[in-house]
């Protein structure tokens, strides 16, 4: 069994992937718009050139996405990035937060060299880690 993620990203989502795709060093495996299905008269009105199913490889990870409907995000899920590296940790981070919501600013912690908490301007919930190692229980 596999678990993968999918968001929605109502009327941005080609724009959230380029996004990610450029700071993140993802790339983009998949993109396709309503009127792309096989049969372009299923797409909603006025939906045809949004994206019905899109697909980026962030590191080893798969994500998956569309325009779909508007919701409220899962406040209580984030994407965590672990990292190897303050640096990276920072960069990430940086480029990632502007225009969204910083719920816990970039700094060490008990547990990791570097961590944060934001919401991106995309709506999306993440959590940046350079881990300390810890110790394994008894």
């Amino acid at each position: 069994m596999k678990m993968t993620t999918y968001v929605n990203f109502p009327g941005k989502c080609k724009e959230a992937f380029q996004f990610y795709e450029k700071h993140l060093g993802a790339k983009i495996l998949t993109m396709m718009t309503f009127d792309q299905m096989p049969d372009p008269k299923m797409a909603p009105p006025g939906m045809e050139k949004n994206i019905l199913h899109a697909r980026i490889m962030i590191g080893d990870t798969p994500l998956m996405a569309s325009d779909g409907p508007k919701a409220e995000p899962m406040r209580s899920a984030y994407l965590t990035l672990s990292v190897e590296s303050n640096e990276e940790a920072e960069r990430i981070y940086a480029e990632l937060t502007e225009g969204g919501e910083v719920f816990m600013k970039m700094g060490e912690t008990f547990f990791a060299h570097r961590f944060g908490q934001f919401r991106d301007k995309f709506g999306v919930n993440w959590m940046i880690i350079h881990e300390k190692p810890m110790q394994r229980p008894a």
